[in-house]
């Protein structure tokens, strides 16, 4: 395809150039973004003694558990494939469990990193945790899910602005205005932003995936 048009990303280069993979990229921010969500829900500096829940084992899913793993964190996973959460439970020490039960595992985050749409009011009310913060696209399957989650004290990291360390890589790469110094700058401010996000929240009495759609419908100019 990339011998055809200029329009294609995410292609492999050589060793500290900008692209490649996005995984990696979205994983970190990911992981950015949990620290940043477990400091503010429960006034936690590292992730260190604590439980998570993660839903996927793919390639974002297993790099914030090795991430997340690192810090010190207790890790449970499911997928649907067996050999992937075996893979992570020989490497990080992780706990497996069945896709069925991490929706409802008492932990102090899920992190959802699998399939979209899994936030419905049965699975919000079922909830064990205090933090939802994964990569997965669409996990609110409806607008008002968001304030179901704001409504049971649960905070709420949303999707699309948790994950863009994937797509900040791909546009600096098709972009090519930086560097992976600069790629790396830019998903440190996943926190920040997610932080201003959350302070909105709190101050409007909206709910997080609320207020970061109408700051970003305020940034394209709708």
């Amino acid at each position: 395809m990339r011998e055809q048009t200029r329009h294609v990303s995410g292609l492999p280069v050589a060793e500290g150039a900008v692209g490649g993979d996005p995984g990696p990229h979205t994983a970190l921010g990911t992981y950015l973004g949990i620290r940043a969500a477990v400091k503010r829900a429960l006034g936690k500096d590292s992730l260190a003694g604590l439980h998570l829940a993660i839903q996927g084992a793919g390639s974002v899913a297993s790099g914030v558990a090795r991430l997340a793993a690192k810090d010190g964190a207790r890790i449970s996973v499911a997928d649907i494939d067996a050999g992937r959460v075996q893979r992570l439970v020989d490497e990080v020490g992780a706990t497996a469990v069945s896709p069925d039960e991490i929706m409802t595992l008492p932990a102090d985050v899920l992190s959802p990193n699998a399939l979209g749409a899994i936030l419905t009011e049965q699975s919000i009310a079922a909830l064990q945790v205090p933090v939802v913060a994964g990569a997965a696209n669409n996990q609110l399957a409806r607008a008002e899910d968001g304030d179901r989650l704001q409504a049971r004290g649960i905070l709420y990291a949303p999707d699309y602005v948790i994950n863009a360390g994937g797509i900040i890589n791909v546009a600096t790469e098709y972009l090519a205005d930086g560097d992976q110094a600069e790629v790396r700058r830019k998903i440190e401010q996943i926190p920040v932003r997610l932080e201003e996000i959350w302070t909105e929240s709190a101050a409007s009495g909206r709910n997080p995936a609320a207020v970061a759609d109408s700051m970003a419908q305020k940034l394209i100019g709708r």
